[in-house]
């Protein structure tokens, strides 16, 4: 088998790292689109998230991560034993996370679920794929916010509509391809259509937001609503 390697070399990113909250346990944040999660393999992709943090808080982990286009809320822990106890909660999927996102098109219906395998192919690297037979169950939840028309260069009024998204697994890319699997892809995802709209030449970012996360706080048992 061939080995992949991945060559994308990532742009950088000027935008900081807003932090929402912090205490002794965990650390709330927003992550700006068009930065990665982790550091890449290729040295010239080391600013990341955890790279940043790592030098203001010393020992802290990722729980979860986001597409380098995404951006949104992350909570990243401040040592193992908050790393366990938060990891066991995204296991269990006792943690709700809600997207805001702009899709290519208006939708038929208000709300509806996407229930898909994703299964992963060394041959379609970077890309996930829909399969009933070797992929593993990724089920999504949709609800329209608004339909409205965006105007593009050449004047020509284009459909979009803005959803909320549920996930209720965490596969890689879920989102993107669920809704690509609605025939409305996201706008401005490269890899899944809605690159560009018709009648447009400028590439928009990935129009994916981590909008809301919620879950138990590991030492006080307390919720935490970040939105």
């Amino acid at each position: 088998m061939s080995k992949i390697i991945d060559t994308f070399i990532v742009p950088p990113c000027p935008e900081q790292i807003e932090i929402l909250y912090q205490d002794a346990h965990l650390v709330l944040i927003n992550k700006p689109s068009g930065l990665l999660s982790l550091s890449g393999k290729n040295p010239q992709n080391l600013d990341s998230v955890h790279h940043r943090l790592v030098q203001l808080f010393p020992g802290c982990t990722l729980i979860h991560r986001l597409d380098f286009g995404t951006s949104g809320l992350m909570v990243i822990a401040r040592n193992k034993a908050i790393n366990a106890a938060l990891c066991h909660q995204f296991s269990q999927r006792t943690v709700t996370k809600v997207y805001s996102a702009l899709l290519c098109g208006h939708l038929a219906e208000d709300d509806g679920v996407i229930d898909a395998a994703i299964a992963k192919d060394s041959a379609l690297f970077p890309l996930m794929s829909i399969c009933a037979v070797n992929g593993k169950p990724a089920r999504s939840r949709y609800q329209v916010v608004e339909r409205f028309y965006r105007e593009s260069e050449d004047g020509t009024s284009l459909p979009v509509t803005r959803v909320q998204l549920i996930p209720e697994t965490g596969r890689t890319h879920q989102l993107r391809i669920h809704c690509q699997q609605l025939g409305h892809p996201i706008l401005g995802c490269d890899l899944y259509g809605g690159l560009l709209l018709p009648g447009t030449e400028r590439t928009p970012r990935l129009m994916l937001h981590a909008s809301e996360l919620h879950f138990m706080h590991p030492t006080r048992d307390e919720p935490i609503n970040a939105c």
